[in-house]
């Protein structure tokens, strides 16, 4: 199935197809949910490079996310040099940015793209604390959203007016993404000394960082600071459901997928309540699963009725 994949998304190199099959197995390993909706829902010829992209990102974070703040800036000062020389000459010692370098040859456009997100990265190396709501907003602006634009950029419209529509729909989306991410790692981040709820957000609870042990496992304040938090997910979701109708037909059942599978993490984080500083929670499988099933049956239907624009255009990106 793989070798057909790759057939289409016209990678033929023996060397090169190696390569995409590596990171796809890392992918399979790491993020097997956003995997199998990918390898479910969209089209062969974007397929390879989505999966590059996401282990790029993967990679990245994983860098930068360890140790002291000190020691997260070096890191990526290390991976940025890396990075640039990787796709300055094509070649790198590392697989997941040879493959990368790949991809940027097939979609010149990324080159701005991962610029952006490696910019953003020294963001998420320096934060700690959030004093205030706009605080998490701007870190979203310069972090969350470029790092999923990585991907997304490869599935917006060609048209300028409608692929700003469609940016504009990413950063709701993955503006809700991040505050969930926030909630359902709220203890381990505790646990490192970070916290991703407002100082701001926490006031309004009579709550600070520092009432957010294990201990508050069960307590009404905290209890209602997760709704609240919730709450303020799903309006930013509710703001992202135009974000299908804006890509290609041949995008939006994964793009549907994308935001059933956000709102059964919004139904486990709400469900698992002030019980999330004491352990984290994940969306019911069940319930992901149905989201991509239901997708993947209307996709087959609208081939059936031949209502479909076709999946074989290769776009660059944006």
């Amino acid at each position: 199935m793989w070798e057909r994949v790759l057939d289409r998304a016209d990678i033929h190199d023996p060397e090169a197809r190696q390569g995409y099959t590596a990171q796809l197995q890392a992918v399979r390993r790491f993020a097997p949910a956003e995997y199998l909706a990918a390898r479910l829902l969209l089209p062969s010829p974007v397929q390879p490079d989505i999966v590059a992209l996401v282990a790029f990102m993967h990679e990245t974070d994983d860098r930068i996310d360890r140790g002291l703040r000190q020691e997260r800036e070096a890191a990526l000062r290390r991976w940025r040099d890396l990075t640039s020389e990787a796709l300055t000459s094509g070649t790198s010692s590392q697989p997941v940015l040879q493959t990368l370098a790949w991809t940027v040859r097939r979609h010149p456009g990324l080159h701005g793209r991962i610029g952006a997100f490696l910019d953003g990265a020294v963001k998420e190396v320096r934060w700690e604390r959030f004093g205030s709501e706009a605080e998490v907003e701007r870190y979203i602006e310069d972090y969350s959203l470029p790092a999923l634009m990585l991907s997304m950029c490869l599935l917006a419209p060609a048209a300028a007016a409608a692929a700003a529509d469609f940016e504009r729909a990413c950063l709701a989306l993955i503006t809700a993404m991040q505050r969930l991410d926030f909630l359902e790692d709220i203890a381990e981040d505790i646990r490192e000394g970070r916290i991703g709820i407002s100082d701001e957000a926490l006031a309004r609870h009579g709550l600070t960082a520092a009432d957010l042990g294990p201990e508050a496992a069960g307590t009404a304040p905290v209890a209602a600071l997760v709704a609240g938090q919730v709450a303020t997910a799903g309006v930013y979701l509710e703001a992202a459901r135009p974000i299908a109708a804006l890509a290609a037909t041949e995008y939006r059942p994964f793009l549907r997928a994308v935001l059933r599978v956000q709102e059964a993490r919004s139904a486990a984080v709400l469900k698992a309540g002030a019980s999330l500083v004491a352990h984290p929670c994940r969306p019911s499988a069940a319930r992901c699963g149905a989201a991509l099933i239901r997708e993947m049956v209307r996709r087959n239907n609208l081939w059936k009725r031949g209502d479909t624009q076709g999946s074989c255009v290769k776009r660059g990106s944006q």
